[in-house]
């Protein structure tokens, strides 16, 4: 009988101990032994070194392909030679593949859109302590029709922009919640633009920016985002 006492009070305390740790989690307080994430993605690892000192001619020419097949009409034999071409570049590059934190690309803050060739190629100018100012140029690759950058370039922009607002250092990581783009123009390609963002309102683990895109001071496109910081252990 004492025994039995024993390992209900037992189980009884383990009950208990995994309800608290529940209510630890479901409050955003970090598990028991598990540190919480206080870095974003831009700064969870020293990324400026992968891909080498040559790395930014890379993404360089990977832009300007991606251009040009885009923005070309190139003869049947052209397009086998090129085609060619690009598995032997896709059979060069298989071997290396890697996880995420391991690649260069997204993760060299000095190259204009952090050395991915998904997004827009991002210079960054000025950045403090929720703001930024910096430029970009829209290229064949993103045109939409009538001389005008795609729809759906602009709200990747936006994305890209607000989110690096949003991401300051030791604060953790957020995720983009709403995004609102409102066209006020069309975005031309080939030329230099200038984007601005600013932290409007922190609320807890929400926070509001607003960016603007612009032509020479004349607003192209401005959008609102909501921002919501991860709870610990959250993808």
């Amino acid at each position: 009988m004492v025994d039995e006492r024993r390992t209900d009070e037992r189980r009884t305390d383990e009950r208990r101990t995994d309800e608290r740790r529940t209510d630890e989690r479901s409050a955003g307080e970090p598990p028991e032994g598990k540190a919480p994430d206080t870095e974003p993605w831009r700064d969870r690892r020293d990324g400026l070194h992968l891909g080498g000192p040559g790395f930014a001619r890379y993404i360089e020419a990977m832009r300007r392909a991606q251009d040009l097949v885009a923005g070309t009409n190139p003869p049947p034999g052209v397009v086998l030679a090129a085609t060619r071409s690009l598995n032997g570049l896709n059979a060069l590059l298989e071997p290396f593949a890697a996880t995420e934190d391991d690649t260069p690309s997204g993760s060299r803050t000095d190259l204009p859109g952090r050395g991915h060739p998904l997004l827009l190629p991002l210079l960054i100018d000025a950045e403090s302590e929720g703001s930024l100012r910096g430029r970009v140029t829209f290229g064949r690759f993103h045109l939409g029709r009538g001389g005008a950058a795609h729809g759906g370039t602009i709200p990747l922009l936006f994305d890209d922009l607000l989110g690096r607002v949003a991401n300051p250092p030791g604060r953790g990581r957020a995720r983009t919640a709403r995004l609102t783009v409102h066209y006020r123009q069309i975005t031309p390609i080939d030329v230099e633009l200038e984007v601005e963002a600013t932290r409007e309102r922190s609320e807890g683990r929400k926070q509001w920016v607003r960016g603007r895109l612009l032509r020479d001071g004349a607003v192209l496109s401005n959008a609102e985002g909501l921002f919501v910081t991860l709870r610990p252990g959250q993808p």
